[in-house]
């Protein structure tokens, strides 16, 4: 049997720069990495390909309140965006990926699975609100949808007020099932983007979405451990982890344990908002049985998996 491998492709990374956000962009952008990791299935693995979708849920919600506030159409929520990027942003996957399998002459089919990711409605998260989304607002406005709308508000580095969420632990993947089926039976399945459609158990057994963001890294270990998937592998823009990252004395790495990534996290050698969440979702995923977890950029995947690029990372 072929080796399975989830993917975590960052949503930022279809965002080249602020001269190239639109659409045809991002799919330029899509066919970039896409192209990687064609030569990844290529050389004989079975991928699920996961992806974020920050900037791309942005840019719903801003549309959204420039409309609401233009004619009064009804505002989009949240977990309706993230349902919307995942088809918008597995469509632009489905395309590069197929259209590059039609170039190389490989029989393969492409999925996207619109993924729902359950989350605890008692997670200390929700009581703490701390991930901003959508437009900046004044604090009057900021203070107005608080009181009109039940948002949580807060101001953000000097720059104008914004609403944030909780971004709760993931918990179970809703279609997990379906996904590693599709997987084992050869297609490329794209899946659990922007960390997965948050949802939450209501009492009476009802399955209910909410206004959260779940970190994408932690809800794509979660599915890497769950179906033994043999590598997780996080595509993001730098080619390997460094130490001292951006200093004189930076220094990658080439390969470590886990006992070591915990270690260089204790002397906070990792940023909370760019290595650290992935460097702890490659944890917890080689903790709970995972083989081998590797960190680079789209364009060093095929070297990192002959072992000549990017950061390795094996339990102890």
């Amino acid at each position: 049997m072929s080796k399975l491998a989830v993917v975590a492709v960052g949503g930022n990374s279809l965002i080249k720069d602020k001269d190239h956000q639109t659409v045809e962009d991002q799919y330029h952008a899509a066919v970039d990495t896409m192209k990687h990791i064609a030569t990844m299935i290529e050389k004989g693995w079975e991928v699920i390909i996961t992806h974020g979708n920050g900037p791309q849920v942005g840019f719903i919600l801003l549309r959204s309140e420039i409309a609401r506030k233009a004619i009064g159409l009804h505002p989009v929520p949240l977990d309706s965006c993230g349902a919307d990027t995942q088809g918008a942003i597995g469509y632009n996957f489905q395309q590069a990926l197929s259209n590059e399998f039609r170039l190389r002459g490989m029989k393969k089919e492409v999925v996207t699975v619109v993924t729902r990711v359950l989350v605890d409605k008692n997670d200390p998260a929700f009581k703490n609100p701390t991930k901003p989304i959508g437009p900046f607002m004044t604090k009057e406005e900021a203070l107005e949808r608080k009181e009109k709308d039940g948002w949580d508000v807060m101001e953000d580095a000097g720059r104008g007020y914004r609403r944030v969420v909780p971004s709760p632990e993931p918990k179970e993947i809703l279609e997990e099932n379906a996904i590693e089926h599709l997987a084992r039976a050869g297609f490329v399945v794209i899946a659990v983007g922007g960390g997965g459609i948050p949802v939450y158990l209501r009492e009476d057994g009802i399955i209910k979405g909410c206004a959260a963001v779940i970190d994408k890294d932690l809800a794509s270990s979660l599915l890497a451990r769950n179906i033994k998937a043999d590598l997780f592998l996080i595509s993001t823009a730098v080619d390997k982890v460094y130490l001292n990252f951006g200093k004189p004395d930076q220094k990658g790495i080439d390969r470590m344990t886990v006992s070591e990534a915990k270690k260089y996290m204790e002397e906070g050698h990792f940023a909370k908002g760019s290595m650290l969440p992935k460097i702890e979702a490659i944890i917890r995923y080689l903790e709970n049985g995972g083989k081998h977890g590797i960190i680079t950029c789209p364009e060093k995947i095929p070297e990192a998996l002959e072992g000549k690029a990017g950061t390795h990372i094996f339990p102890d």
